[in-house]
């Protein structure tokens, strides 16, 4: 059973990698494109900070740096949940109904039936390169031990990015049309991630560290490997990551499990 689901999850993503990529012009020109457009935000600091130095007393590298946790865990999320980031238009077309039909677990179907891999291309990329423009510049000492902290600490972002998705998703259940939501705690969330926490207003902070905890995707992680003078939260907060991802992806599980009795077909 368990090399049967493997073998379909191939097929789902042998399937969609041949849809996105039908026309190979155009997917790289539109993965270019989103890689552009998120390099327009990170040139802005290059200036900026070619001007002022620092911000807070991180430097254009240790910025760099932190982006690129940022785009690295996005750049994997998305292959996974992108059908959980468009899980409101899946139930508003009807379209969740023939996924109910199926002999297969919906979260399997939902998680297997599509991936952005223009945004993964495209944000995964830049923060491939804005990791290695900074890796060599922060003094981070690369060993066994750093090595396997980055790696689960990009596990542990991409699964509270993850668990974000469900619990949106879920709650398309009960109220349909989710996008403003979506918007307010994901994406302007991201936005104030880029930065160090510590530059922003204490109630900021304490939404980005205890509400939508956008700070342990990548603000402690790189606290960690940079060891910054700004750190004001306690340190066992750095070594949370992969806690925090796995615990949020389950209790999002668990809310998604109990909603999912009480979903009711849109009619469409």
């Amino acid at each position: 059973m368990k090399s049967d689901t493997l073998n379909l999850a191939a097929v789902y993503t042998k399937i969609i990698i041949k849809s996105w990529f039908q026309y190979k012009v155009d997917a790289v020109l539109r993965s270019l494109a989103v890689f552009l457009r998120e390099a327009t935000g990170i040139l802005v600091i290059y200036f900026t900070l070619l001007k002022f130095d620092s911000l807070n007393g991180w430097d254009m590298y240790e910025l760099f740096f932190l982006f690129s946790l940022l785009f690295v865990t996005y750049g994997i999320l998305i292959i996974f949940f992108t059908g959980l980031r468009d899980f409101g238009n899946t139930v508003r077309t009807g379209n969740f109904d023939r996924y109910i039909l199926r002999p297969r677990g919906l979260l399997f179907q939902i998680i297997f039936s599509d991936a952005d891999w223009f945004a993964a291309i495209g944000q995964g990329g830049l923060g491939i390169v804005l990791f290695v423009i900074s890796a060599g510049k922060v003094e981070v000492v690369w060993n066994i031990t750093t090595i396997l902290y980055y790696t689960f600490a990009i596990l542990g972002g991409v699964l509270i990015q993850g668990a974000i998705f469900l619990i949106l998703a879920t709650l398309n259940i009960y109220l349909i049309e989710t996008m403003s939501i979506k918007e307010l705690f994901y994406f302007n969330g991201k936005k104030f991630a880029g930065y160090p926490i510590s530059i922003f207003h204490k109630a900021v902070q304490f939404c980005m560290v205890y509400i939508v905890p956008f700070a342990f995707v990548n603000y402690f992680p790189a606290q960690y490997l940079l060891q910054k003078e700004d750190m004001a939260y306690p340190r066992v907060y750095l070594y949370l990551t992969p806690v925090v991802g796995i615990g949020m992806y389950v209790m999002a599980y668990v809310f998604w499990r109990y909603s999912i009795k009480y979903y009711k077909s849109s009619g469409n």
